[in-house]
């Protein structure tokens, strides 16, 4: 699949972590294979980031941390998912949770990463997303 979109990029990916030091090599590694690559520090910050300015950022997936200052992976994936029921989301921990994980994936989450995890696995998961979202919304488009 992989179509590149009229940015030239294969989808937009918005990254929530309060860490830089994770966010780095998965930014590096995302921009690399082409795609366009959102970062946010937290939940509360993700929000304002999707709905600054008139015209609301759109993305084709998240890539989420659970535990972050402010508004937390758990409360974001929850806007995230009323806001944008399509876009698939994939939470980034570095908290093993099997109750959790249950939980997020009823709540229509797509994968459950754990940290460390390379960023070649980061990158397979979010292809995975990133097609899934185009196909829905093709669906829907057509």
């Amino acid at each position: 699949m992989f179509e590149l979109r009229a940015s030239g990029r294969l989808g937009r990916v918005l990254v929530v972590d309060d860490d830089a030091g994770v966010r780095k090599p998965i930014r590096e590694r995302l921009t690399k294979a082409g795609y366009e690559v959102v970062e946010a520090d937290d939940g509360d910050q993700a929000i304002k980031k999707l709905n600054e300015g008139d015209n609301p950022l759109m993305v084709d997936s998240i890539l989420c941390d659970i535990r972050m200052p402010k508004i937390n992976g758990t409360e974001a994936i929850s806007y995230f998912r009323a806001q944008y029921p399509s876009v698939p989301i994939v939470v980034l921990t570095g908290y093993p949770d099997v109750e959790l994980a249950n939980s997020l994936m009823r709540q229509g989450v797509l994968d459950y990463l754990v940290k460390p995890v390379s960023t070649d696995k980061v990158l397979s998961v979010i292809e995975r997303a990133v097609d899934r979202h185009v196909i829905l919304n093709d669906q829907f488009v057509a």
